[in-house]
């Protein structure tokens, strides 16, 4: 895959998750790593009021791309996300959820067992 002219920690990202997918045999993290490597107008961003109507409680979810603080969340959810808003980490650990970055959740849960992606 051509990774775009994007910013180095992406682009490093991008990389480290087509590396992960191919040794793993996952297509998981090749599919975040599709996500991630759309061109800028079209990547995602998600308010937590969205958030909050599409996930269960004590879920786990990755957004390949950034968290808006828009809204509530009135969940416990654990969220793994390229970039969060302020806003949204303070009422992500309002709601007694978690923040973590996609690397995090790459060690955290190798297998993406239980992750669904949202975007």
């Amino acid at each position: 895959m051509r990774v775009r002219g994007k910013n180095a920690a992406l682009r490093n990202l991008i990389e480290t998750l087509n590396k992960k997918s191919i040794e793993e045999d996952n297509m998981f993290w090749k599919s975040i790593a599709l996500a991630l490597n759309r061109p800028n107008r079209r990547q995602y961003k998600i308010n937590l009021y969205r958030l909050d109507k599409s996930v269960k409680p004590n879920e786990t979810v990755v957004i390949p791309g950034t968290v808006l603080g828009a809204g509530e969340l009135t969940k416990p959810v654990t969220i793994a996300a390229y970039k969060f808003s302020g806003g949204a980490k303070k009422k992500i650990d309002k709601a007694k959820g978690r923040a973590m970055t996609i690397e995090q959740l790459m060690i955290l849960k190798p297998d993406s067992s239980g992750v669904r992606i949202i975007g």
